[in-house]
């Protein structure tokens, strides 16, 4: 085991730990940005002039907004110092003259207090001069409206394969997007000091960057700029990018006022100006041999990217990176483009990519298994990755053989077999209630794309009383990273856990970080915070070799007790100095308790131009079985079980790992299922609105969607030789999990129709697009039983060459 990921004897990783605010927030007593700003008395606060067409440009008289009592000041394009622009594309203006979506801030007026600002914003006129808009996905297709670059990943011959494939099939599917509803919406607390220093309290997951924007839209360098991530409620990926902006609004009114503001969106404000998951639509080929292996698969994916670039690129990046989810397919293609739209700019959601890119081959897989007359379950397992094979961007597939563990594991502890017998028997003496037991994979891969952001810092503190102060560059947004983080530090140098205090997140303690994304906070925070304290460790230890009269080396640490090597164990006779008697030594002494500490992941490479390299640290893989029963009259569906084995290596905190495998798991069947995001998309005043605009039309899981059993496992013996204590990402990967609804729900459906038959499931496979569904199976199994045959193709089934896909490598 390599040192980074040895573990010493008794750690404090791998204890259940509740998470380090839990109490706070089970109590309420847990302080987020906008209660800050509460306390600060004298805020005022921001709020938006809104866009009331999708595609316009607008002249605004800010004039009215002034005279409104409470009204201090109406923000607009002039009073920038700077760059008037958000984001890191220089696609995104702060103040537009171009309103490019309905709800598109076009000004922000600051107001003495919420109300104020409120009514001042309705009083700013705004004239339009109306421009074509693209409000879909197949609009902007047919438009030819498109933004960044498009890429391709290749391998082998797919054209030549699925010529000569002994069975072809061909979809198109459209998959919808997500709102990230976090229980915080976007907050930013601004305040100028005396020295012309800017300081932002923001609920954001990428606080250096949010730093870099609030400085150039400000005309200043980084050093004087400081923000601090205290906690956010939830994030998702909605505030790694999308918060820049809103802090820049916030830090321009307080340098131009001299007093703190305050910017809160409200829900629906939340809802109709920012991001959300990217929808995609998907045209796909695919051909199997005739034992059911796939023989190639051609794809073109076309991401609905909004009305800027934001992080759409690497989005598709990923997306094509993970289209294969855990299946072996020699020959392959497969194409992204991002399409632009006069909508919410799409941004970074759990998962950035992977989801849309997995529903991909698990959409080939449920359609053809039945076409072909081979159980699912069967299908998915012969197709799964076998040691020493590759991904198509070329990465060697390490532990491949966890997969089949896996698998096979799960299906034992779940019964599959047995159970699918039952529910067989209870099909056939229902003719109005279905139910079906499905099982998939994930295997998802941990780094960022972007090989630059791979790196994180840390600064720890000890002190002479032997407390110990952990600054990292991660940010909590509930996922429980301090908590590990803890753990961590408190494994490193040897101490109880409650001798360890995390500080909040702030830009003049750990400078450059990147954001807290891609499930690898713990991964990269954790191997900086572990640096650090092993430097400090390492210099205690000379001083504690000298107070023991052994060599340096011979120094363990262990339970806020340091000690020497013996045949007498620690603490029980042996001598030994306490952890603060050891550090108050150091201090007089002069050695240095305090470290900075740094982790880059080593042995990544990837070269965006050719989409081919070894872009993942490690793949993290799982697997889901899980049980649903459909109503034949509504459409309604309801999970029976759910049972998951997932691979986390091992674990730094269980009960964290374990609550982030359910919630993901219950967040991916919300987008799978039940999210449903719906635009005007008629050519009347309200085209480009977003419909969906509260809890009351924009359907999220709850207590009712729970599965009525739920087994989560995490894998043992796992350890991950190249992770910080053998640990594994757990935030992203368990979501893909939920294709096991997806694939349950269609194959309940398909139990109302003849054998044999694919079924087409909209996404979400919401009530009515499930019912949609069944009427289609029933009307063919009327037309079966009509036919004097009883004969019928397959749906989607091709003979000969399937059709080009769109665009082509050019």
């Amino acid at each position: 085991m390599s040192e980074l990921a040895a573990r010493p004897i008794d750690p404090v990783v791998g204890r259940p730990t509740p998470h380090e605010s839990g109490a706070l927030h089970a109590t309420g007593h847990a302080v987020y940005t906008d209660d800050l700003a509460a306390r600060a008395g004298d805020a005022l606060t921001a709020w938006p002039v809104q866009s009331e067409q999708a595609h316009a440009l607008v002249t605004l008289d800010v004039a009215p907004a002034l005279e409104v009592p409470g009204v201090v000041r109406v923000l607009t394009a002039a009073d920038v110092p700077g760059v008037n622009d958000a984001g890191v594309k220089h696609d995104e203006p702060l103040f537009p003259g171009e309103a490019m979506f309905h709800g598109h801030a076009l000004a922000w007026v600051l107001g003495e207090t919420a109300e104020a600002a409120r009514l001042g914003a309705a009083a700013v006129r705004v004239e339009y001069e109306t421009l074509p808009s693209v409000i879909t996905v197949p609009e902007a297709i047919e438009a030819g409206s498109f933004q960044g670059i498009p890429r391709t990943i290749r391998r082998g011959d797919p054209e030549a394969a699925l010529a000569t494939a002994p069975h072809v099939f061909e979809g198109v599917i459209e998959i919808g997007g997500q709102e990230h509803f976090y229980l915080e919406t976007h907050a930013s607390l601004a305040r100028v000091d005396s020295e012309g220093q800017v300081f932002v309290d923001c609920s954001t997951q990428h606080p250096s960057e949010t730093q870099e924007i609030v400085a150039h839209v400000l005309g200043l360098p980084n050093n004087r700029v400081t923000v601090q991530a205290l906690r956010m409620g939830g994030g998702f990926g909605g505030k790694e990018m999308q918060p820049h902006g809103f802090a820049a609004i916030a830090a321009l009114g307080a340098m131009l006022t001299g007093r703190a503001v305050r910017l809160r969106l409200n829900r629906t404000q939340d809802l109709t100006m920012t991001g959300k998951r990217h929808p995609f639509h998907i045209v796909w080929t695919a051909g199997f041999d005739d034992d059911g292996r796939i023989v190639a698969l051609a794809t073109t994916l076309t991401s609905d990217g909004g009305w800027s670039l934001d992080l759409s690129e690497p989005v598709m990046g990923r997306a094509l990176c993970h289209v294969d989810n855990a299946y072996w397919i020699p020959h392959f293609v497969a194409q992204g483009r991002v399409a632009k739209t006069n909508k919410t700019s799409q941004t970074a959601f759990r998962g950035f990519g992977g989801p849309q890119g997995m529903f991909v081959i698990e959409e080939v897989l449920g359609h053809a298994a039945p076409a072909l007359g081979i159980d699912p379950a069967s299908l998915r397992e012969r197709n799964l990755y076998r040691p020493g094979q590759t991904t198509p961007y070329g990465q060697p597939v390490r532990h491949a053989e966890r997969l089949r563990t896996i698998w096979e594991e799960l299906r034992r502890s779940s019964d599959f077999d047995a159970r699918r017998a039952r529910i067989a028997a209870f099909n056939h003496e229902h003719d109005d209630v279905k139910r079906a037991l499905a099982i998939t994979p994930v295997k998802f891969g941990i780094s960022f794309t972007l090989t630059a952001y791979n790196q994180a810092g840390a600064l720890v503190h000890v002190y002479k009383d032997g407390s110990v102060l952990v600054n990292h560059g991660g940010t909590e947004m509930g996922q429980g990273l301090h908590t590990k983080m803890l753990q961590v530090a408190a494994t490193a140098l040897g101490v109880p856990l409650e001798t360890v205090r995390l500080a909040p997140t702030r830009t003049d303690k750990v400078p450059n970080t990147s954001a807290t994304a891609a499930s690898s906070g713990a991964d990269l925070n954790g191997g900086a915070v572990k640096h650090a304290c092993e430097q400090i460790r390492d210099r205690m230890a000379a001083v504690a070799g000298r107070m023991l009269g052994v060599d340096q080396r011979d120094v363990r640490f262990s339970g806020g007790r340091v000690a020497g090597l013996g045949p007498v164990p620690m603490g029980t006779g042996g001598p030994w100095f306490t952890f603060a008697q050891v550090a108050d030594a150091a201090y007089h002494q002069r050695v240095q308790l305090w470290a900075a500490g740094f982790y880059r992941t080593e042995g990544l490479h990837w070269d965006t131009e050719r989409m081919q390299g070894e872009p993942f640290k490690y793949f993290a893989y799982g697997a889901a079985a899980t049980e649903v029963e459909v109503d034949g009259f509504t459409g309604a569906h309801r999970m029976l079980r759910v049972d998951i084995l997932h691979d986390v290596g091992d674990s730094l905190s269980p009960i964290i790992d374990l609550g982030q495998v359910e919630g993901a798991f219950v967040q991916g069947a919300g987008w799978l299922t039940l999210e449903e995001l719906r635009w005007d998309t008629t050519d009347g005043p309200g085209r480009g609105r977003l419909l969906t605009q509260s809890a009351s039309t924009y359907k999220l899981p709850s207590f009712s969607e729970m599965p009525e059993e739920f087994n989560v496992r995490l894998l043992e013996h796992a350890a991950e030789d190249g992770a910080v204590y053998g640990s594994k990402a757990v935030g992203e990967p368990p979501l893909m999990l939920a294709f096991s609804v997806r694939e349950a729900i269609r194959e309940a459906v398909g139990a109302f129709g003849p054998e044999g038959r694919s079924v087409e499931l909209g996404s979400p496979a919401t009530g009515e697009a499930t019912f949609r569904a069944i009427l289609a199976a029933r009307r063919d199994e009327d037309d079966r039983t009509d036919a004097a045959s009883g004969a019928t193709t397959a749906t989607g089934a091709t003979t000969g060459a399937p059709r080009p896909l769109v665009p082509s490598d050019s």
